[in-house]
């Protein structure tokens, strides 16, 4: 009889540690950070390698996991109830009921979890090659389950076929991206970055396109003597030619080439013909996106485009390395000329030119006004505003104060930002100022 009693108990001890470990792996493999396994795998881990074939076909893992955990935990529960009848009658089958409920909830679920859920990794690699054979034996159980289910499903209307779509995938992205945790610099620069790939589809060559008025151009038919002082006088490599009218872009000029024609031609400059040398202009719409636009760079081996509008007229110009900006932030060399349009006041408000891009404040200061409407923060005012400020006029909006300093004719040159701490008593509020 005694023997009996500690085979019972020593059955009921066992099936509570094998609960316990389908338990812990559930956590640890649905927990485990699937990039570190997959590097873990190309570095030649063989049991990462085994979570990921698992992870590949996650229902039929789940589906074990779920059916060995209830098969022991219901044998558990009745063989203790078994003991508890015989030692107490009838009421041990209260006694099993609380003991059990007991037993389980802290040695089989709630302590193999925690530490599983704090050690994922770890536990991960180690229940793997354990568990895979059980996910094989198990397979045609869960197969059979699966079906069930889906077919169930079905029934209400819910297709567990549709994939995961790519919006979907991509806020889990931008979620890991978000919980990428650090207050340091270089923390805060790599989450900028990896927001920006991310964000390449979705902004549109016109929001970091250099505007027109702002693009130095040369025009073709002055003198090639003059046209070689205004190239070697410019801080930039590629000039856009002009003929006739300023829009009307007929070449590309890369200082290089001219630099060869200079030297070809010895000191006659005056027979020097500049459209020859010149690249043929790449005409772009103004609509184009900048993932396309840096495939775009890169198959056609070339770093300067043209942005135009619907009717053909020139918007302005974006280069590669304007792309390349969106990504790793500004890239200064010695001829840049360095026009940061923010400047820092000692009360830790900005002085922000008017024509500073939204998703470079956003970037920097990892704020999140909204450019949808508009791409530069005089343009977020006059949407936001419905008309067109006065200096000294101040608006609160999206959790910051704007107040408008400078302001020619009709465009907004200079604002002065403060953030606010609390965001949801600024939305649509107007202070007054007077004209200073």
């Amino acid at each position: 009889m005694e023997t009996e009693l500690i085979i019972m108990l020593a059955a009921i001890l066992a099936l509570l540690l094998i609960s316990a470990f389908f338990s812990g792996s559930e956590t640890s493999l649905t927990a485990a950070s699937r990039p570190r396994m997959h590097t873990l795998e190309q570095d030649g881990n063989p049991r990462a390698g085994v979570v990921n074939r698992l992870w590949d076909s996650k229902e039929r893992l789940i589906g074990a996991i779920l059916l060995g955990n209830n098969l022991v935990n219901i044998s558990a529960s009745a063989l203790t109830t078994s003991l508890m009848i015989g030692w107490f009658g009838e009421a041990g089958v209260a006694y099993a009921t609380l003991g059990m409920t007991l037993l389980i909830l802290i040695f089989a679920e709630v302590l193999p979890k925690t530490y599983a859920l704090h050690n994922a990794d770890k536990a991960a690699l180690t229940v793997a090659p354990i568990l895979r054979p059980v996910v094989l034996i198990l397979g045609p159980i869960t197969l059979t389950i699966q079906w069930i289910v889906g077919s169930t499903l079905k029934i209400f209307g819910i297709d567990l076929s549709a994939s995961l779509a790519q919006d979907v995938a991509e806020e889990e992205l931008r979620g890991a991206i978000d919980l990428h945790s650090g207050i340091g610099e270089e923390i805060r620069h790599e989450r900028q970055m990896l927001r920006s790939i991310l964000d390449l589809g979705d902004v549109e060559v016109e929001e970091i396109m250099t505007h027109r008025k702002n693009v130095v151009a040369i025009n073709v038919d002055q003198p090639a003597a003059k046209i070689v002082d205004d190239i070697l006088a410019s801080p930039y490599t590629r000039i856009p030619l002009w003929q006739g009218e300023s829009d009307n872009v007929v070449g590309v000029l890369h200082a290089k080439a001219l630099l060869r024609a200079v030297q070809a031609s010895s000191t006659n400059l005056e027979g020097l013909d500049i459209l020859s040398i010149a690249a043929q202009p790449w005409f772009i719409p103004e609509s184009t996106d900048l993932l396309s636009q840096l495939q775009a760079f890169r198959s056609r081996h070339e770093h300067f485009a043209i942005v135009i509008d619907e009717y053909g007229e020139m918007l302005g110009i974006v280069t590669l390395e304007d792309i390349l900006e969106e990504i790793v932030g500004d890239i200064a060399d010695e001829h840049d000329v360095d026009i940061e349009g923010v400047k820092a006041d000692k009360d830790g408000s900005l002085l922000v030119d008017g024509e500073v891009t939204i998703r470079d404040l956003n970037r920097q200061f990892e704020w999140d006004l909204p450019d949808e409407e508009a791409s530069t923060i005089a343009g977020l005012i006059l949407h936001e505003a419905r008309r067109i400020p006065d200096i000294g006029q101040v608006f609160v909006f999206h959790g910051c104060r704007f107040e408008i300093v400078g302001r020619m004719r009709n465009q907004i040159t200079s604002i002065k930002i403060e953030r606010l701490e609390d965001e949801a008593d600024s939305e649509g509020e107007e202070e007054t100022a007077a004209a200073g």
